[in-house]
């Protein structure tokens, strides 16, 4: 967590073992329905506390610069990442403004209800880690939704050309609208209401981005336009970010890309699948030949999936066709990023937790004292009672050691009055 080592693996900790102090967090009497902006704020912390962006002193990593408050103060710290996702229904990003500066008078009254500031400090007089993140979410333009809004488009134009020049296109099997978001000789019916309209895909991935240009500029009932919603500026020679989701799932499931994002790259890849047959897609389905995870609901709408990412990236959002520094992925160092990392680690962020180890410190060393008292009492007894023995067998192998002298010398005494011969007596005449 944070800038602070050692409360982050105290945090750690205390949420591996889940303890009372944290109950707040998971009661249901405390359970409270996010925003899509809290939501954006807790995955951009999630994914910059697990890739060791909040600590500020390892200088190997690239940096930015920062400004702090209405002073004019700055400061040189790790850049941060930020974060594309793209559910079936929504789309979301989230990455750290550095200057406040960049705002027009015009911008700064959109920016209020984009922008979030917050201090990841172990208190709020650690200024020096204000984060500035802007954050929105576009309600329909996930990947399901986006897909949804095309057939409608596609349905009420078909259904105009057909009265204004008189055709039958797409009323019947036999006279489809050649799709060119669908892979070549795919046959599907998108139904609205009465409405049946009958579609054969063509495979034009070039078509199909160009026909969902107008998508991003229309509006829904939720969410206004992605084309002309208000935009914090990103660096793009400075700025680094993550694509989740279905910007992993486009670029890997089928077309077996994920990582490092390249434009040119991904277009070719996209375009070759497109163009591929029915066909030959589900035999090489049933091969194997793609991602686990592929389905057929993942191979009828790759092509418009692909096609949909390309433009939600580079012209909804502007990112540079040669922009290097975008990677997609579903796990980071081998496990999922969520939300939730970040809403613990936000919410906890002043709650005393070096307090809290001292205390547990200070009890565990309280037992281990008394632990230690009541062991080493014993220990002496013992140690007592080892030596006492140790005397006592030492006397008694002295006292046997004694009596064997006195019976060896008894012996020889004996053996000598055996064997020696008393002096002759005198011989007579």
């Amino acid at each position: 967590l944070r800038p602070c080592r050692q409360q982050a693996a105290i945090l750690e900790d205390l949420v591996r073992n889940v303890p009372l102090e944290f109950d707040f967090l998971f009661s249901k009497s405390h359970a409270e329905v996010i925003s899509g902006k809290q939501e954006g704020v807790y995955a951009w912390i999630g994914i910059n506390f697990v890739l060791g962006r909040f600590d500020h002193e390892d200088e190997e990593d690239a940096v930015v610069t920062v400004a702090l408050g209405d002073q004019g103060e700055s400061l040189v710290r790790k850049r941060t990442v930020g974060i594309l996702d793209m559910g079936g229904a929504s789309l979301q990003i989230a990455y750290e403004v550095p200057d406040s500066g960049a705002f027009s008078l015009q911008q700064e009254e959109a920016a209020k209800s984009l922008l979030a500031e917050f201090n990841l400090g172990c208190d709020v007089q650690h200024t020096g880690h204000m984060y500035r993140v802007y954050v929105n979410t576009f309600l329909g333009f996930g990947g399901n939704f986006a897909r949804q809004r095309y057939e409608e488009l596609v349905l009420n134009q078909t259904s105009v050309h057909n009265r204004l020049h008189g055709q039958q296109t797409g009323l019947s099997p036999e006279t489809p609208f050649l799709d060119p978001c669908l892979p070549v000789g795919l046959e599907d019916t998108v139904a609205r209401g009465s409405q049946t309209l009958y579609v054969r895909g063509r495979g034009d991935w070039p078509a199909c981005a160009e026909l969902l240009q107008p998508l991003l500029a229309m509006s829904n009932s939720s969410q206004a336009s992605l084309a002309g919603a208000y935009k914090a500026p990103i660096d793009f020679g400075n700025s680094e970010f993550y694509g989740f989701s279905e910007f992993f799932y486009c670029t890997e499931d089928v077309l077996r890309l994920g990582g490092r994002y390249s434009a040119p790259t991904f277009t070719s890849a996209a375009q070759e699948y497109c163009r591929q047959r029915w066909e030959v897609l589900t035999q090489r389905f049933r091969g194997g030949l793609y991602s686990a995870h592929a389905d057929q609901h993942r191979l009828k709408y790759q092509c418009f999936k692909s096609a949909w990412m390309y433009q939600v990236l580079h012209q909804g959002f502007r990112f540079p066709l040669d922009y290097p520094s975008l990677r997609t992925a579903q796990l980071v160092y081998d496990r999922e990023v969520q939300w939730t990392l970040g809403a613990i680690l936000y919410k906890t962020r002043f709650l005393p937790l070096r307090d809290l180890r001292q205390e547990s410190i200070r009890q565990a060393h309280a037992s281990w004292l008394r632990l230690s008292f009541v062991y080493n009492h014993y220990l002496f007894f013992a140690c007592i009672l080892v030596v006492a023995l140790a005397i006592v067998l030492y006397l008694l192998r002295l006292r046997r050691i004694h009596h064997r002298q006195l019976r060896s010398a008894q012996l020889t005494l004996l053996w000598l009055d055996k064997v020696v011969v008393p002096p002759a007596q005198g011989n007579g005449p």
